[in-house]
């Protein structure tokens, strides 16, 4: 197998050397006092990333165990959710809020497309009894995104609570929590902020934390559980259970390094590097997956691949013959996945992504992969942009 080179994969991404020593410094006791004030100077750095007053709290667990957290906690027996499916998360949600109890409500569009905020508008109109939505920001498997802001408007304007699952678009793409009307957030570190995947960070508003704290159902004395994180860390100072010390600094550290860096000048970074992607891939021949540009996340770029190669075969070919780990579709289709996210959204890191994306198509027999000419449309954006970085 060949040494991994680059990792261009849609998350965990690669660290910068700040965040790697900031993960090396000495685990001290999770009661010392210089860590519990480290704890909330992190919960406060992230609400600033947030764009919130709304509590924000790290949960211990790669962000999926901070999905489950809230959207166990915010479903009562018998509600009625409106879900938003258009990727391979969006959909899971779903399954999660009939598991839980929810009266499941679906807007569902191919993989490659975008619920528009006019259909849950439509929909809304008809079913009044609808008291929450449930949206994926940016559906990481597909590379699109969905409009929170026209949907949080719609929401608040219905009366509907919002969960919203921003795992890998915080840091990356445009999101205001508080402006949008959002009110639960999921996010994690391991994405476009280029930390540890070990944190998941939750933001919760008081109209969320009303109907959770007056549901039965919420986990309670629970891993999963948000209301011990409130109540027992935020409101009586002590942790639910011992808390992740090294990925907490690594956090902190990826935390210090956006906000040095200016959250605008971080989805312009962002923003450049998928410019530079999607211009050089179909200057090279290939089709981007996501239906236009318009709904395209700018934190990764997905390619749609001809059928006679497997998307998974491709990634492994790709690493194993070129050192560069990309990410395949993981079910939302035939796709290889180019990620911008954090660190490797800059400089030259799109153009390797796109030379082996090509390469490796042009090794399987693929007619019609004009690599030169994609490198080179790549390279004159990443020219005009005066580089990513």
């Amino acid at each position: 197998m060949h040494q991994l080179d680059f990792t261009l994969s849609a998350g965990p991404v690669m660290a910068t050397p700040r965040t790697l020593a900031a993960m090396g410094e000495p685990i001290v006791y999770h009661y010392d006092p210089e860590f519990l004030e480290r704890f909330r100077r992190v919960e406060k750095k992230a609400a600033r990333v947030f764009q919130t007053k709304n509590d924000v709290f790290l949960m211990q667990g790669e962000a999926i165990l901070a999905l489950e957290s809230v959207a166990r906690s915010m479903v009562t027996e018998g509600m009625h959710v409106l879900n938003l499916a258009q990727g391979v998360f969006g959909k899971g949600m779903g399954y999660w809020l009939t598991e839980f109890g929810a009266i499941l409500h679906e807007i569902e569009v191919p993989y490659n497309a975008a619920v528009s905020p006019e259909s849950v508008a439509t929909y809304l109109k008809g079913h009044p009894e609808v008291s929450m939505i449930a949206m994926v920001h940016s559906e990481t498997p597909s590379g699109t995104i969905t409009d929170c802001e026209k949907i949080g408007k719609i929401a608040r304007k219905h009366g509907a609570l919002t969960l919203v699952d921003a795992v890998s678009s915080i840091g990356g793409l445009e999101f205001k929590t508080d402006a949008w009307n959002m009110d639960v957030v999921v996010t994690g570190a391991q994405k476009c902020l280029g930390g540890p995947a070990g944190i998941g960070m939750v933001a919760v508003s008081d109209r969320a934390w009303s109907h959770i704290l007056a549901n039965p159902k919420a986990p309670r004395d629970s891993y999963l559980s948000i209301i011990d994180w409130k109540i027992k860390w935020r409101d009586e100072g002590r942790f639910p259970f011992t808390p992740s010390v090294s990925d907490i600094y690594g956090v902190e550290s990826v935390l210090d390094q956006l906000l040095e860096e200016g959250l605008e000048n971080s989805l312009r970074r962002h923003a450049r590097s998928a410019e530079v992607t999607r211009v050089g891939a179909v200057a090279m021949g290939l089709k981007l997956w996501p239906a236009s540009v318009d709904i395209s996340a700018n934190c990764l770029t997905t390619i749609a691949l001809p059928d006679s190669v497997n998307d998974v075969e491709m990634r492994t070919h790709i690493r194993e013959r070129y050192g560069v780990m990309l990410s395949s579709g993981q079910g939302a289709g035939n796709l290889l996945r180019i990620a911008h996210m954090g660190p490797s959204a800059s400089g030259m890191y799109p153009i390797v992504g796109l030379a082996a994306v090509g390469r490796g198509l042009i090794d399987k027999g693929i007619r019609g992969i004009d690599l030169g000419a994609g490198i080179d449309a790549a390279m004159a954006v990443l020219g005009r942009n005066g580089g990513t970085s």
